[in-house]
């Protein structure tokens, strides 16, 4: 959650959970400190990374850091999390269909001299997301890394006329979390409705999931470990 009183109203609305933490991961200081408030309640069995914003925005919103408001939320924080948060046992990264019209040359990831274009950015960020999770699971072989698309529903974002199920876009997440079913216990594949998918050619493609890492490295200041 972003701010404190949003988190209350969630928690009041889960009373199983335990605690929600809180932070702005359009800052990079404000994504490091959300992942040391997660280091402090111990290792996680699963982390989810879900957070994102849309394909709306109408001109490049500058981050604190100076970065755009969709890469910084949408690829550069859940790398940071990934990188500083301690290893859970699995990992699983929200993408979507329109990844596949993502940029796969990582060109100019920061929108400085491209006119911009909300769709595009949007795309490329969770072309992103999809490299993310198929670099760590070829890095950690002891972690379980997926991504996933939801499908187009009806939410804030995807607008009222999603023609997609909103009851089933959550449960490849919680899926891929918790199930020990052997379709869900694999790591390095994409996933629709809790069936494999084929994704952009490139997230396959160390050659393009690891300068993106590297790019990642570079604007945050902050390295994947081993």
């Amino acid at each position: 959650m972003r701010n404190a009183a949003r988190a209350e109203d969630a928690l009041k609305a889960i009373p199983e959970a335990q605690t929600i933490l809180t932070g702005d991961l359009s800052s990079i200081a404000a994504t490091v400190a959300l992942a040391e408030q997660a280091n402090r309640l111990g290792r996680f069995d699963a982390v989810i990374h879900n957070a994102a914003v849309g394909y709306q925005e109408p001109r490049r919103i500058a981050t604190v850091d100076g970065l755009p408001h969709v890469f910084a939320i949408n690829t550069l924080a859940p790398y940071i999390l990934t990188a500083l948060i301690e290893k859970p046992k699995r990992l699983v990264y929200l993408s979507s269909g329109l990844h596949r019209s993502g940029d796969a040359s990582l060109d100019d990831l920061a929108w400085e001299r491209r006119p911009w274009q909300g769709t595009a950015a949007y795309s490329d960020s969770k072309l992103h997301d999809a490299l993310l999770a198929f670099a760590i699971a070829r890095r950690w072989p002891r972690v379980l890394s997926n991504a996933l698309e939801p499908g187009w529903v009806a939410t804030k974002m995807g607008g009222a006329g999603a023609p997609d199920d909103l009851l089933a876009a959550p449960k490849t997440q919680a899926w891929l979390a918790v199930s020990d079913e052997p379709a869900a216990t694999v790591s390095g594949e994409y996933f629709y409705h809790m069936k494999p998918r084929e994704t952009h050619p490139a997230v396959r493609d160390v050659a393009v999931q690891e300068p993106l890492i590297e790019a990642c490295a570079s604007f945050s200041g902050i390295r994947l470990p081993d």
